[in-house]
C-alpha cells in the first residue's frame, strides 16, 4: 500500500498509472466494438453475445467493477495530470500559437476527455441503467423481448436498433467518437512512452497506433450510421 501511494504521489508514478488504465480501457473497446460490429453481419450472435456478457457473474461481478473503477481511475488521473501540467506552465510558450513543439490535440486532452465523458454519461443513461433496472430491480434475468413468452427471443438487438433512430442521440454518437479519434491518437503515444514502450519508436508500432485510433471508433461510428439509415 505504501509502495502504491509513492507511486502516484510521483509525477512519473502517476502518468505510467494514467498509461495502465488507458491500455486497460483500449482492450475492453476493441471487445466491445467486436460484439457491437455483430449486431451488422449477426443478429443473433449479437443477441447471444450480449446475453452472455449480461448475464454470466465473472462479467457482472468482476469485470464490471474494475471496468467502472479503470473508468473514474482515467478521467480523474487526467484532471490531476491537467492541474500539473498547467501549475507547470507560469507562462504560455510560443509554441502554443504554432504548434511546433506540441500538438493541438495534446494541448486540449481535457477537452477531448470531457467529451468522451459526456458521452459515456449518455451512453449509461441508454444503456447500462435500464440493463440494471430490468435484470436487478424488476429480476429479469431471462434477456427475452417478452420474459412471459419463452420463444419471444432475446431483445439486446431491437433495442440496439431502436436506439439508433433518433438521428440527434446518432449525431451525438458520431461527434463523441471523433472527440475519441482524437484523443486516442495522443493517448495511444503516450501510453506507450509511459510504460517504456516507445524506445525508438518503431515504424509499426505508430501504424498499428494510428489504425487502432482511427478505425475502431470509426467503426463505432459506421455502426451507429447503418442501423440509422437501414432501420435494422
Amino acid at each position: 500500500t505504501t509502495n502504491m501511494s509513492g507511486l502516484l504521489n510521483s509525477s512519473i508514478g502517476r502518468k505510467f498509472a494514467m498509461a495502465l488504465s488507458a491500455l486497460f480501457l483500449m482492450i475492453f473497446l476493441l471487445q466491445h466494438f467486436a460484439i457491437n460490429s455483430l449486431s451488422v453481419f449477426s443478429p443473433s450472435a449479437f443477441n447471444e453475445a450480449s446475453h452472455f456478457m449480461g448475464t454470466f457473474w465473472a462479467v457482472q461481478y468482476l469485470l464490471q467493477p474494475v471496468l467502472i473503477f479503470g473508468v473514474i481511475f482515467h478521467f480523474v488521473m487526467g484532471f490531476v495530470l491537467e492541474i500539473q501540467n498547467k501549475k507547470a506552465r507560469n507562462v504560455k510558450y510560443a509554441s502554443n500559437s504554432n504548434g511546433s513543439n506540441s500538438s493541438w490535440v495534446s494541448r486540449n486532452m481535457i477537452w477531448s476527455g470531457l467529451a468522451i465523458l459526456a458521452f459515456m454519461a449518455l451512453h449509461f443513461i441508454d444503456f447500462w441503467i435500464p440493463e440494471i433496472n430490468i435484470k436487478y430491480v424488476q429480476g429479469d434475468m431471462s434477456g427475452l423481448l417478452d420474459p412471459n413468452v419463452a420463444d419471444s427471443g432475446y431483445r439486446y438487438y431491437e433495442e440496439l436498433v431502436h436506439k439508433f433512430e433518433n438521428p440527434i442521440r446518432v449525431g451525438a454518437y458520431v461527434v463523441a467518437f471523433v472527440f475519441l479519434i482524437l484523443h486516442l491518437l495522443h493517448g495511444f503515444d503516450s501510453a506507450f512512452q509511459s510504460v517504456g514502450a516507445n524506445n525508438n519508436y518503431t515504424k509499426a508500432l505508430k501504424r498499428f497506433s494510428k489504425i487502432y485510433a482511427i478505425g475502431i471508433p470509426l467503426g463505432f461510428v459506421l455502426i451507429a450510421l447503418f442501423h440509422h439509415f437501414t432501420g435494422h
